[in-house]
């Protein structure tokens, strides 16, 4: 795809949020209140991502009610990463051509750029592909999220505004927004170029600590792409999933329900290396 490609009308809303977030604080001033707000706001948003967009509508690794399906939806909407379902198609199109020359963000394909942001703002990419997700598309309020993303995005800056004036929209939007985008982007580009593969997949995914802290539990990016029907991504205890966490306090509350964890087998090749490691074997 070429430059004027994503450098299209549909992209400037996106690069108009960065300039806001950029030059509003030194506009209205530095506020590490607003920088709190934005990164509770982030975390906030990013556990709709991980745990609505991708663990559960794309890869339904848990349950829950029609009512809790659609507060994660909203939630998700107001990630800026267009609708649900279209999110869902496409991360599902990339598991089945992950690092092939179909994969719509493979940096092995395409580079850096494009992996971690031209593909989202490319015009091919603009349309949900139905026939991948028809489980969800018979969800009427879920198709229509769909459709008027735009509008609940709008709703959520104009509530941002309504409660903290331009300290607000830019804080609680631009700036949290923009963190979000990048912070969400980086397992596309940097999950599959830095750090450990304990699994033999057939592309380039890595575990990375770092991006797993970031975003919540989805930087244990090859743990997810040997067994992805996990809700935890976080194989071990020492691998920190806190949308996992969460997931299991809202389990406790039965908001959702039958939380996979991966299975044994999956997970005993990795222990008895680690036995034998230990006996100097």
């Amino acid at each position: 795809m070429s430059v004027r490609d994503q450098l299209n009308a549909k992209s400037i809303p996106f690069w108009g949020v960065h300039a806001a977030a950029v030059v509003g604080p030194f506009v209205l001033g530095w506020s590490w209140s607003g920088l709190g707000l934005a990164v509770a706001l982030y975390f906030v948003r990013m556990f709709a991502i991980t745990a609505g967009n991708h663990r559960y509508f794309s890869h339904q690794t848990y349950r829950m009610g029609r009512g809790m399906q659609f507060l994660m939806a909203l939630l998700g909407t107001t990630s800026v990463q267009k609708g649900v379902l279209w999110w869902a198609a496409h991360h599902r199109a990339h598991h089945k051509y992950s690092d092939e020359p179909e994969d719509l963000h493979s940096v092995r394909q395409r580079g850096f750029w494009w992996a971690h942001v031209g593909w989202i703002l490319s015009l091919k990419n603009d349309e949900t592909d139905w026939k991948r997700i028809p489980d969800l598309a018979k969800f009427p309020e879920l198709v229509w999220l769909n459709r008027w993303h735009h509008v609940v995005v709008a709703a959520y800056a104009a509530l941002m505004f309504a409660v903290g004036g331009w300290w607000g929209f830019v804080w609680g939007f631009c700036v949290s927004t923009v963190l979000l985008w990048h912070g969400t982007f980086t397992i596309n580009s940097l999950a599959h170029v830095f750090g450990s593969r304990r699994y033999e997949t057939t592309d380039d995914s890595r575990n990375n600590w770092f991006l797993a802290l970031i975003t919540m539990g989805e930087g244990w990016h090859n743990n997810h792409h040997h067994y992805q029907r996990a809700t935890s991504q976080g194989f071990f205890w020492w691998e920190v999933d806190c949308t996992y966490y969460v997931l299991k306090l809202l389990a406790a509350v039965r908001l959702v329900s039958d939380l996979h964890p991966p299975p044994d087998h999956v997970l005993e090749g990795v222990r008895d290396r680690l036995s034998h490691a230990q006996a100097g074997g």
